[in-house]
């Protein structure tokens, strides 16, 4: 579902991302692991086509990001933690409106919105307008809005920062059960707990730099530790790539 080939990006004289390299497979939810700027949302600019690699390659559903910008487009949905909503429009609204960007019917939004009520437990926030909402109700319609048109894959990056324990636990069961057999998530945090439930692999990011990969059971191996959170400082504190200490957000 989505294959990255040593993909690099600089800015000035700052490289954000070096020759990384990854893929993620359709019923896998994959996280991407690491501190605040590490690259993670770097990566996931360029896969959503935001940003041009300046060395590399990268398709997703097929598709290559950088020659296929508008299937790639049409393929992903976006999820991050400070998506915002046009507070005059309901819910309802807001979903018609992106709906109808999507090219998709009335009939076919209302049924989509149908679903992902069911899935999301939309209730009175389709109903509301978005400027009386609270966090954990903006976040499920973003979600919503980011779903609308079923695409194969959805990028989350950092989607549960604000967000309080009943809001999270909506986003973390929408992740846990959105992969099939054609569909697959690309899951960016800082929060180890969130990688430990959620994902099938991941990718630990430090520096731009890819330093180790596998499944939960797997990084905890390779780092020596009794968990991912000492596993992750171990595989830090072994690369080459420790210039400065890793923050408290790790």
């Amino acid at each position: 579902m989505i294959s990255v080939e040593s993909i690099s990006k600089a800015f000035g004289g700052v490289t954000a991302v070096d020759a990384l390299s990854f893929r993620v497979e359709a019923g896998e939810v994959y996280g991407l692991l690491g501190p605040n700027g590490a690259g993670k949302t770097t990566t996931l600019r360029i896969l959503a086509t935001l940003l041009v690699a300046d060395r590399g390659r990268a398709s997703v559903a097929g598709f290559d990001v950088a020659r296929q910008g508008e299937a790639v487009r049409r393929s992903i949905g976006v999820v991050n933690g400070g998506m915002g909503l046009y507070d005059r429009l309901t819910g309802r609204e807001v979903l018609h409106y992106y709906g109808r960007l999507y090219g998709m019917s009335a009939s076919a939004i209302d049924a989509r919105i149908a679903q992902l009520d069911e899935l999301l437990e939309l209730g009175d926030t389709l109903s509301r307008r978005a400027g009386g909402y609270s966090t954990g109700m903006k976040q499920k319609i973003v979600i919503a809005r980011a779903v609308l048109h079923d695409p194969p894959v959805i990028f989350f990056d950092e989607a549960t920062s604000g967000l309080d324990v009943v809001a999270r636990r909506a986003v973390l069961e929408f992740v846990r059960r959105y992969p099939g057999e054609a569909r697959a998530v690309l899951y960016s945090t800082h929060v180890m707990s969130e990688v430990e439930e959620l994902c099938d692999r991941a990718c630990i990011l430090y520096r731009g730099h890819k330093i180790a990969e596998g499944s939960i059971v797997e990084l905890t191996e390779q780092g020596g530790g009794a968990n991912l959170e000492d596993a992750f400082f171990h595989l830090v504190e072994g690369s080459d790539l420790r210039g400065e200490t890793v923050g408290a957000k790790a």
